[in-house]
């Protein structure tokens, strides 16, 4: 594979910081222009010289489409609007696409699913490999499990995080409908608040944890008279996200287009 060019979305912020910081320490891919909103103070300006260190040679840009046509791959960790007017701009490039924004509507991914017609999206709310790997136990102990066992989804972030449940909690809980053979819309509860009357019978439950600095912990429980069963991952590091994505933008290269997952990426599928 040849070195590949890549762009990030969203550049000052943790995540985009973290991922310019994973591209430039690898061997594999090297940095060709990141992005910011159009009034954001960097544009124009060099992206070492912003971050404090030496120049670059890499632009900070307003227009997405000006860093897009750079790039063999774009990453977005952006807000939903934003990713949609994204992907069809690299759809048009043919470039690969990996998206890890959260909070997105039924609506967006019916978008994204008309741009993957014609590029390669990878998108995961979650792209770490130990989170991949509790959403496809989660599916497997929920298909081997009845409606005994109620299933709840505790996940807690730091303070600033705007969208819940997290695009992890939702990846879990579809996961786990797939194991049941349900839909996640008919069966998920949310926000409990008041009388409530009891537990509906084959529900799963939603519970989200904001404060500090917390990167990211989810928890799902399967608990039945007598014993529960609990699934956990725990992220100390956000660097865990952005090799996950990195590692999608190099495993996307030469593949058809379409709309993937980390499961593909990570031979899980």
């Amino acid at each position: 594979m040849s070195n590949v060019g890549i762009a990030v979305m969203g550049a000052s912020g943790r995540m985009g910081r973290m991922l310019t910081e994973t591209i430039n320490a690898s061997d594999k891919a090297h940095l060709v222009a990141v992005t910011e909103r159009p009034d954001h103070d960097w544009i124009g300006s060099d992206l070492g010289e912003v971050l404090g260190g030496v120049a670059s040679g890499v632009p900070v840009l307003g227009d997405p489409l000006e860093a897009i046509v750079k790039a063999q791959a774009v990453i977005d960790f952006t807000s939903p609007a934003a990713t949609i007017a994204h992907a069809k701009l690299t759809a048009q490039a043919r470039a690969v696409h990996v998206i890890g924004t959260t909070g997105m509507s039924d609506d967006d991914i019916a978008a994204l699913d008309t741009c993957a017609r014609h590029a390669t999206i990878v998108r995961a709310g979650n792209m770490s490999l130990g989170v991949n790997l509790l959403v496809r136990l989660a599916q497997e102990v929920a298909a081997a499990l009845d409606d005994d066992f109620d299933v709840e989804i505790v996940e807690a972030h730091h303070r600033h995080k705007v969208d819940a449940p997290s695009g992890t909690a939702l990846m879990l809980g579809e996961a786990v409908a797939q194991g049941r053979g349900v839909d996640l819309g008919d069966v998920s509860d949310r926000g409990r608040d008041g009388i409530t009357g009891a537990r509906e019978r084959g529900h799963i439950g939603f519970s989200s944890i904001r404060g500090g600095d917390v990167v990211g912990e989810h928890d799902v429980i399967f608990a039945a008279e007598g014993e529960r069963i609990v699934l956990r991952h725990l992220a100390t590091d956000r660097a865990i996200f952005s090799r996950g994505a990195l590692k999608a933008a190099l495993w996307g290269q030469g593949k058809p287009p379409g709309h993937y997952s980390m499961m593909s990426v990570l031979g899980l599928a």
